[in-house]
């Protein structure tokens, strides 16, 4: 039980300011980063009309989220920004499933991850709003219905990020709490693998889709 919240910390001076970095979180997103790379490099590696197995699956996950973001947004704007969702949603996926592996975390446990992909969608979000609408036309959304809603109109987008980021952090980090108070109580025995497998896998799953998907919501709204 002494694991629970024990954080493995640098700390340095900047500034006049100490800075704390999650050296775990960040071992671990150098990992996953690692992984995809070499995920990439196989499934583009001699890629011909008869695929091998890894371009099968590389493909397989290009096809499934461009098709969502088009679905989302349209053909045209899609293809830019289908690769940043597949490449979000396979980098949430695996980080998520880290877990399972004996003696690595999950990144997203430490909510600077998700918080810091949350601040990304949100910012690519409202970039991609201005671009399509204008400055003028997007400022003015915020006074609708009525130009004292501004501050709430506000808050209500600044508020996206934290809810998008803390249900990410909230299930990777509450499940890692469970298997451990369960591991413990009952000496590693048959119970927490399997607990494990649930929330490494199914919750991981899920979160990293709903992750997604909610980006690209995001998206939508703003550039429609």
């Amino acid at each position: 039980m002494g694991e629970l919240g024990r954080i493995h910390q640098l700390i340095f001076p900047l500034g006049g300011h100490q800075v704390s970095l999650n050296i775990e979180a960040i071992i671990m997103t150098w990992i996953v980063i690692a992984i995809l790379l070499l995920f990439g490099y196989l499934a583009a590696r001699k890629h011909g009309r008869v695929p091998r197995p890894m371009q099968i699956v590389g493909e397989l996950f290009v096809a499934q989220f461009f098709g969502l973001a088009e679905d989302a947004l349209d053909k045209k704007r899609a293809e830019k920004y289908g690769p940043l969702i597949c490449a979000l949603f396979m980098f949430l996926v695996l980080s998520n499933w880290l877990g399972i592996i004996p003696h690595l975390e999950e990144p997203t446990k430490d909510l600077n991850t998700p918080l810091s992909l949350g601040l990304m969608g949100f910012i690519i979000a409202h970039y991609a709003g201005i671009r399509s609408k204008g400055f003028k036309a997007y400022a003015s959304e915020y006074f609708q219905p009525m130009f004292f809603m501004m501050p709430l109109n506000l808050i209500g987008e600044l508020a996206k990020i934290v809810s998008i980021s803390f249900r990410l952090f909230g299930n990777i980090m509450g499940g890692s709490i469970i298997i451990l108070v369960v591991s413990y109580l009952t000496y590693s025995v048959v119970i927490p693998p399997l607990l494990n497998a649930f929330f490494g896998l199914f919750v991981g799953t899920i979160q990293a889709f709903v992750f997604t998907m909610l980006t690209v919501v995001y998206i939508s709204v703003q550039v429609k």
